[in-house]
């Protein structure tokens, strides 16, 4: 078996049925040590990071029972790390799948995604995904005919999240893109649609983010800090659509659902976001037309509404800034055209 670590932060969940995924036995000389450390020294590809949030989720047991990172391992100790789904041996096979390039030279590429095209495999999505097409794309490069499952990503954006991302086309641009995500010096900025208009036309929003004790496939907004990392939002209102609104934002850092976990603790869930509560009608009449029609928005925009618009990074050879812009969908663009429409026909009920 081998010990290359398949374990990322969004594929810890919570389920009834367990499976093993690594066990090991403590020697009989074995020192006091960290469990976090203990693990780091004998499993591959993995960080400190990965196995406390392993712990944290309750994945790793010694002696059958959870323990947290701190934990002291001990000459005999049983240390187990259980997931909710089978050990599965990783395998990438090419596959061609057509990308949408906006910019590429011999450093990087820049794709403007299509939603429902997961970014990397994990969990549930070994096939079809953007790192399968790079693989084909460039199955003459080394980095990406290694079967590295994250081979080239600086950064991802969600399944069914639109928009820019850049990906790196060696292992130096990869460092170089990736130090300026960490150090929040490259630029992102989204627009997403969310039930109801904030009360404010600009804010920021801060509260730590971490998994949603209750449903670990979510995030959940810790104010107190108690859990989570540190998550900055800057938001702007561009267009009051009385029932929702249009509004982009700007990112300091770069949690997993930032966007929608930081919108739905401020009460502004994003439309049509079925994790988040924003696929029920949040806002408006209890009208059948009212409601047929914002069922209608759902079925033309069946996913989250948000888009990566704006993404601006330095080049990792020639040290320009580059900057780029991609259109809204057309998803996005029809559902704010309707309720344009919707809004010039009738004055607003709330």
């Amino acid at each position: 078996m081998s010990n290359k670590m398949w374990l990322h932060l969004d594929e810890i969940e919570e389920q009834s049925e367990l499976f093993e995924h690594f066990r090991f036995v403590a020697d009989p000389g074995q020192n006091l040590l960290r469990i976090d450390k203990f693990l780091l020294h004998r499993i591959q590809d993995t960080s400190r990071t990965k196995i406390k949030a392993a712990a944290d989720a309750g994945c790793i047991l010694v002696n059958d029972k959870p323990v947290k990172a701190n934990y002291k391992v001990k000459p005999g100790d049983v240390v187990l790390i259980q997931l909710s789904y089978p050990r599965k041996e990783f395998t990438l096979v090419p596959e061609d799948i057509p990308l949408d390039v906006v910019y590429e030279d011999e450093s990087l590429l820049v794709v403007n995604k299509k939603a429902g095209m997961v970014v990397h495999p994990a969990h549930g999505n070994y096939t079809g995904t953007l790192v399968h097409a790079l693989a084909w794309r460039y199955r003459e490069l080394d980095m990406f005919s290694q079967e590295d499952s994250r081979a080239g990503l600086v950064h991802r954006i969600d399944k069914d999240t639109s928009g820019l991302l850049v990906v790196a086309k060696s292992e130096k641009a990869k460092s170089f893109l990736g130090r300026q995500f960490l150090e929040k010096t490259s630029h992102r900025l989204y627009q997403a649609l969310v039930w109801g208009v904030p009360k404010e036309p600009t804010g920021t929003i801060e509260g730590h983010i971490g998994r949603n004790p209750k449903n670990r496939q979510t995030m959940h907004v810790f104010p107190d800090g108690s859990h989570g990392k540190h998550a900055v939002t800057h938001y702007r209102i561009l267009e009051d659509l009385g029932y929702i609104s249009l509004i982009e934002c700007r990112l300091e850092t770069g949690r997993t659902h930032q966007i929608r976990a930081h919108m739905k603790y401020i009460g502004h869930p994003l439309f049509n976001d079925a994790d988040y509560g924003g696929h029920e009608i949040l806002k408006g009449t209890t009208f059948s037309k009212y409601k047929q029609f914002v069922e209608n928005c759902f079925k033309i925009l069946p996913r989250q509404a948000l888009h990566a618009k704006e993404l601006g990074f330095t080049h990792p050879e020639t040290g320009e800034w580059m900057f780029f812009n991609s259109e809204l969908p057309d998803d996005m663009t029809e559902v704010i055209a309707k309720w344009r429409k919707y809004l010039s026909g009738r004055s607003l009920e709330v």
